[in-house]
């Protein structure tokens, strides 16, 4: 009899131990499937993201569906250089968004390296400096002609002012990002400094030298160009004016980092070389001493520079100019020559008015190359003399 109790017991207790090895199983089973399923979803990530990755990295390829066969196809980008090196050295477009202090900084980067890795030609760069219109135009656009690897034009007009010149002239698309300018202020110097800024971007552009809408060639572009190339020294006029003109034009605020024996006077239109260049774009320093304490009577842009070379790079000057002024008359202003002044002996009395000049530390005869100030009315009798006299 106490045998069959006990077997009715074991029986409950072997129900619940089967009960609990199904759950175990089950547990098993479920775990297996959700390792399984892991696995299967972290391949397909990995893929897609490795996928992805690729797409990403090769950005030469596009791909495109086309609606007639709902197929993609993968086609080649064309690839661009954004490095070129040619467009860096030698800009295509004088056009561009940059701020005054941006192509300040970019123009006062100066290599290192010697030597350029490219064949350079050296350039003139001729920066006109105007107030609007250029009735001298034809003029300068004969004097050019067929000599174009050779220069780089540049034009500073007032802001609100479009040039508007023949797609095959020279002085087409060359105005640079430009404000306005009011005489005898330091906005005079921002322009100088904005037309030398632009024109450093490219560099085969050696020598640098500003003319006004109302100056002329007295030679021909060969002359011209192989007397600036050649020339060992830039043209910058700079010189001690004891008078109230020059010496009385002098602030003490300027002190202690101008002194009264720095101070030098000169003309504006200057020539210069392209390391003077970049020493003048790059400074800060004594152009904001001038900016505040040169006010009129005392007139930015016929001091600074020649004050400027004169403190730091006097060696390098001639502390003369290349451009031909009349100021017999007096007065604030030069004289105005018309048409009816236009003759080939006034022309030549410009080209050999019987003075002596340094030039590579030797004396010469040829010390202008550029007059200034002829009126639009000039025009048509220069054009005339353009064969026989500057032989252009």
């Amino acid at each position: 009899m106490a045998r069959n109790r006990g077997d009715k017991e074991e029986g409950p207790e072997k129900l619940m131990g089967l009960l609990k090895l199904v759950q175990i199983l089950s547990l098993l089973v479920i775990f297996v499937a959700g390792v399984i399923l892991g696995l299967a979803t972290s391949s397909h990530i990995n893929h897609y993201f490795t996928s992805q990755a690729q797409l990403f990295l090769t950005n030469n390829i596009a791909s495109a569906k086309l609606s007639d066969n709902n197929c993609t196809v993968v086609k080649p980008w064309e690839k661009v250089d954004f490095l070129n090196m040619e467009r860096f050295v030698h800009p295509d477009n004088v056009i561009h968004s940059m701020t005054d202090d941006q192509v300040f900084w970019r123009a006062s980067l100066l290599p290192q390296k010697k030597g350029y890795p490219f064949d350079r030609v050296p350039k003139v760069a001729f920066m006109f400096l105007t107030r609007g219109p250029l009735p001298l135009l034809p003029l300068w656009e004969r004097f050019f002609r067929g000599h174009d690897q050779y220069f780089s034009i540049y034009v500073h007009n007032p802001h609100d002012y479009v040039l508007n010149v023949s797609s095959d002239s020279p002085f087409y698309g060359r105005m640079i990002p430009s404000k306005d300018v009011e005489w005898g202020s330091v906005s005079l110097v921002d322009a100088e400094k904005r037309l030398l800024a632009n024109a450093l971007l490219d560099f085969s552009n050696e020598r640098f030298v500003l003319l006004s809408e109302s100056c002329i060639p007295i030679y021909n572009f060969p002359t011209v160009y192989k007397y600036l190339i050649r020339s060992e020294y830039s043209f910058v006029e700079s010189y001690d004016e004891p008078s109230r003109y020059g010496r009385g034009r002098y602030s003490r605020k300027m002190l202690p980092d101008i002194h009264l024996y720095q101070w030098r006077k000169g003309s504006q239109w200057f020539e210069i070389q392209r390391d003077l260049a970049v020493y003048i774009v790059s400074d800060t320093k004594y152009y904001t001493i001038f900016k505040k304490y040169c006010r009129p009577a005392c007139y930015p842009d016929e001091h600074f520079i020649p004050t400027y070379l004169n403190m730091f790079h006097g060696a390098l000057n001639s502390n003369r100019s290349v451009t031909w002024v009349d100021w017999s008359i007096g007065g604030p202003h030069p004289a105005t020559y018309s048409g009816g002044n236009i003759t080939e002996d006034f022309i030549q009395s410009i080209r050999n008015n019987g003075t002596q000049c340094s030039y590579n530390s030797e004396m010469t005869s040829v010390c202008y190359l550029f007059a200034r100030k002829f009126a639009p009315s000039a025009l048509v009798p220069l054009l005339s003399l353009t064969s026989t006299v500057m032989e252009f």
